[in-house]
């Protein structure tokens, strides 16, 4: 390293770094570390510079810059360029109500929480993601869920190892516990987010202790706390409760020679605290670390000076003055959203309008269009309807000549139906009265067979007779007339009994011949006599041939007379059908049409 001292060299380069950024500061030969620390806090802007000092590393040792002394006197690393730590050296009781200047309340949050993720302070779990959610609050601001998605915190250090470390959880889930909080500091300004850090922080036991290795008098290894409170004994495992304290309060004095420490306390009765400490350099530190904490002590408990007086009025005339800037933006603010909601509502409301006037044209011109069609159709109805009306009174004319045709044919049928049932009934009385001619002419045949049986005897006996031979002439001719008489009489009742009403058959002889006309009338003129003799015979004869001709004619007759009334039942009964059938066709076309058109129906309903 090449040496800061050299004779031509009349000023010097000395680095100061703070937790968030670091400066370079041109130094005099000749200047003390008061001088170098001035110049600091005058750019930083702190004006509450009695909680800060220039630390430096010395082997394992922090030191503070003498501010009694020359820079280049004192025994620092000789580094180029020199570099010292701007920090705070000394604590506030309580940071709401000692940290004026915002600067001074950022460079504590810094520090102490630097402290807690490096674990200097010890702090539970619960109490660390409260903090790094106010740590993403101070860096952040509010919470948008749109802006701050899953994963915004990955680069962010925020939690101490050793809470991590204690409980199996993934990057994700801490993310997602220390959202949940974070989402509950909406409208908290970076000020106030730090502010809340700190006054959680200073709660902490380990909170502004510096912690120094020292001996009791029993030559046992303990640690001393230096503190803003006062000084405190720990045990080397145990470094957040104290085995002893000694408030500032209580302490008359502490004195220091070469190697051991006197706490000499206010209370005479009390006993004397001493213990060792072997470094020297370690013995200065923490004389020094006692002496300021107690005057930060005494001066907590003075009235404020006018420079700290001064700065408070500021303080709070800037905090008010701040808090009504935040106001007038929060209102600003609140007047832009509304006027953005409002800007938004009505662009909607446009957007709506005009979404509605378009269907309000489309619904005009569907409407108008649908008002053309409609009175296409009331005209197409309107003929529909007239033509309907016509037909249906058409189909009322034809349904009353149906009706009108179909009551004629009932009385038709009826008075046929009469009529067959008369004709069958005078059927039966012919059928009665044919069946008692039949046998009568039953009666009759057998009489006539009994007839013929008694001729075929005479005319037997006759033959007998005529064998004789003193039977004279005269009487073998009578006896034949009257015999070739009752034959002819028997061929006319057997001509006349012939279903067809034939001519009489031609008369045989007693020889056996077929005899001429002239033979046959003489052979009638002979048989006058036995005519006369018989007289009821050919009656009965001539009156059976006359009844039997009359009722086959009459059956004749009646039988045609039936088939033409069974023609024309038949035939009404498939006209009577056909006009149920068209009329009940034409009635249920009327009906379909009349459903679908409403003008119809309504003539219809009116008629």
């Amino acid at each position: 390293m090449m040496s800061l001292r050299r004779k031509h060299a009349k000023s010097f380069v000395v680095r100061v770094t703070m937790l968030d950024a670091e400066r370079d500061f041109t130094c005099e030969l000749g200047w003390k570390g008061q001088e170098l620390f001035d110049h600091v806090c005058r750019t930083l802007g702190v004006r509450e510079w009695w909680y800060f000092g220039l630390s430096y590393q010395v082997k394992d040792t922090v030191a503070w810059l003498k501010m009694d002394k020359k820079i280049m006197a004192q025994d620092i690393p000789k580094d180029d360029p020199l570099t010292f730590h701007f920090l705070a050296k000394f604590y506030p009781e309580s940071v709401a109500e000692e940290l004026v200047q915002e600067i001074t309340q950022h460079l504590f949050f810094l520090q102490v929480k630097k402290q807690i993720l490096d674990e200097e302070i010890f702090c539970s779990p619960e109490a660390s993601v409260l903090l790094a959610s106010y740590a993403v609050q101070a860096k952040f601001g509010d919470y948008d869920r749109i802006v701050h998605k899953l994963g915004f915190l990955t680069q962010e250090e925020l939690l101490p190892k050793k809470v991590i470390n204690q409980y199996q959880m993934t990057a994700q889930m801490w993310e997602e516990r220390i959202t949940s909080w974070y989402s509950n500091h909406r409208g908290m300004t970076r000020d106030e987010a730090e502010m809340e850090y700190l006054k959680i922080a200073q709660d902490l036991n380990m909170y502004g202790v510096n912690y120094f290795p020292i001996k009791d008098k029993k030559s046992l290894d303990v640690l001393l706390g230096v503190d803003a409170l006062g000084l405190k004994i720990y045990d080397p495992s145990d470094r957040q409760n104290a085995k002893e304290s000694f408030p500032w309060s209580g302490i008359k004095n502490v004195q220091y020679s070469d190697k051991e420490f006197t706490i000499k306390p206010l209370d005479k009765s009390a006993e004397v605290f001493k213990f060792y400490s072997s470094k020297q350099r370690v013995n200065k530190l923490i004389l020094h670390l006692c002496i300021g904490n107690h005057d930060m002590f005494m001066r907590r408990r003075k009235v404020d000076t006018m420079e700290l007086q001064q700065m408070k009025a500021q303080a709070k005339e800037g905090r008010a003055r701040k808090q009504l800037e935040r106001q007038r933006l929060a209102r600003e603010q609140q007047l832009r959203q509304d006027a953005e909601r409002a800007k938004e509502e009505l662009e909607r409301r446009l957007f709506q309008l005009q979404e509605e006037a378009r269907l309000a044209n489309e619904a005009l011109v569907r409407s108008e269009e649908t008002a053309e069609l409609l009175a296409e159709k009331a005209a197409i109805a309107e003929e529909e309807a007239k033509l309907l009306a016509q037909k249906a009174a058409e189909a009322e004319q034809e349904v009353q000549r149906q009706r009108l045709t179909a009551m004629k044919g009932e009385q038709e049928r009826r008075a046929m139906e009469q009529q067959v049932r008369e004709t069958e009934h005078m059927a039966l009385q012919l059928a009665k009265q044919s069946e008692q001619r039949l046998k009568e002419a039953e009666q009759l045949k057998k009489e006539l067979e009994d007839a013929r049986e008694s001729e075929r005897h005479s005319k037997h006996r006759l033959q007998e007779l005529a064998s004789l031979p003193n039977m004279s002439g005269s009487i073998v001719g009578a006896l034949h007339g009257s015999m070739e008489a009752s034959g002819t009489i028997t061929g006319q009742s057997s001509a006349g009994s012939a279903p067809g009403g034939g001519a009489p058959s031609a008369s045989i002889g007693s020889d056996g011949r077929r005899l001429s006309g002239a033979e046959v009338a003489e052979s009638r003129r002979h048989s006058q006599t036995s005519d006369y003799r018989d007289p009821d015979m050919k009656r009965l004869s001539m009156e059976i041939e006359r009844e039997r001709f009359e009722y086959m004619e009459k059956s004749r007759n009646l039988q045609e007379q039936l088939r033409e009334l069974k023609t024309e039942i038949e035939a009404l009964k498939v006209e009577e059908s056909e006009g149920y059938d068209r009329a009940e066709q034409r009635y249920s076309t009327l009906t379909r049409l009349a459903m679908r058109s409403p003008c119809p129906q309504t003539y219809y309903e009116s008629y």
